[in-house]
């Protein structure tokens, strides 16, 4: 189900909306002011409730797991947000998915939140909060075995869905390794169609790692571009681009978060559906939720706050 308010607020001066930032003008020694702006998206029959929603708190970090100095930085921005769990948008341990390195790439910045973890570097979390989709270089080795190994995940761990507070989570494999396809006509799709007509979450939210639709060097992901706002979702989240950029297409809001600890990529041409862009540091995104809105918010590793967007009511 859509809610019937987006809201934006971009705060610098790489932010790029047609339709609903209006930018200032500004001198060549200032960036512009960028004022508040609701727009209106329809009817909705989401149901109203009296009673106090349940608001959850998670990150999405992406394009991360590489054990450098910038992935650490982000994971302690996000261990600052005390985040009731963590999602990742896919290359979770460059270069190759080894088994050698996971625990370097992953473990050490992220295994508070790791359930079943015993690796090295410290305690895991009782229950698992850390909840990653498989990238390229997760399937670089032509095997994900590494990956399933250090990780407990739902459903066959490649693909899967998890419900957290007000909203359904669908985790998919974009890469072209996945035996069940990433076409909109494969077993895959097929599941995810099915898990949504199942899914009665106020919110649904899916995720992978390869953008459908990008302004970045790796271009769109045409294969990726499946029917998501007429099968019910409210959001999509991806990395692969190492960027951050929101997008609307069919009404709804596509991220690319790719800003998690690998090297910065540029944007190239900028497609008609881009609202957003920037790429001058890594972050991550806060997102806070209720059962009655979204508010995602990306923030660079200094704690600058780039972009808020909001579906639905504010949760605050």
């Amino acid at each position: 189900m859509r809610a019937p308010l987006i809201s934006l607020v971009g705060l610098l001066a790489c932010t790029h909306s047609e339709r609903s930032v209006r930018i200032a003008p500004a001198s060549a020694d200032s960036p512009p002011d960028i004022e508040d702006t609701t727009v209106e998206t329809g009817d909705t029959d989401r149901e109203d409730t009296s009673v106090e929603p349940e608001v959850i708190h998670f990150a999405a970090i992406g394009d991360y797991g590489n054990g450098g100095s910038a992935e650490t930085d982000v994971a302690e921005l996000v261990a600052g947000w005390n985040p009731d769990f963590v999602i990742t948008l896919g290359d979770n341990n460059y270069d190759s998915g080894s088994a050698s390195t996971i625990d370097l790439h992953i473990g050490r910045d992220w295994h508070a939140y790791i359930g079943g973890y015993d690796g090295a570097y410290g305690e895991g979390s009782e229950e698992n909060r850390f909840f990653p989709c498989l990238g390229n270089h997760d399937w670089a080795s032509g095997t994900v075995q590494p990956y399933l190994d250090f990780f407990e995940l739902p459903g066959n761990e490649r693909y899967y869905s998890f419900s957290k507070g007000p909203i359904d989570f669908f985790v998919l494999d974009s890469d072209e390794h996945e035996p069940d396809g990433r076409e909109s006509t494969s077993l895959q799709a097929e599941w995810l169609q099915q898990e949504l007509e199942a899914s009665d979450a106020p919110f649904q939210v899916v995720y992978f790692h390869h953008a459908p639709y990008t302004s970045g060097s790796h271009t769109s992901n045409t294969y990726l571009q499946w029917p998501f706002a007429e099968w019910g979702v409210d959001v999509v989240l991806s990395g692969h681009d190492h960027t951050y950029e929101r997008l609307e297409v069919d009404g709804i809001p596509y991220f690319v978060n790719g800003l998690g600890g690998a090297g910065r990529y540029p944007f190239e041409t900028v497609l008609p559906e881009s609202q957003f862009r920037y790429n001058d540091d890594h972050g991550a995104q806060r997102v806070t939720a209720s059962n009655t809105g979204i508010r995602l918010e990306f923030v660079n590793r200094a704690g600058e706050v780039i972009e808020t967007y909001v579906v639905g009511e504010d949760p605050g």
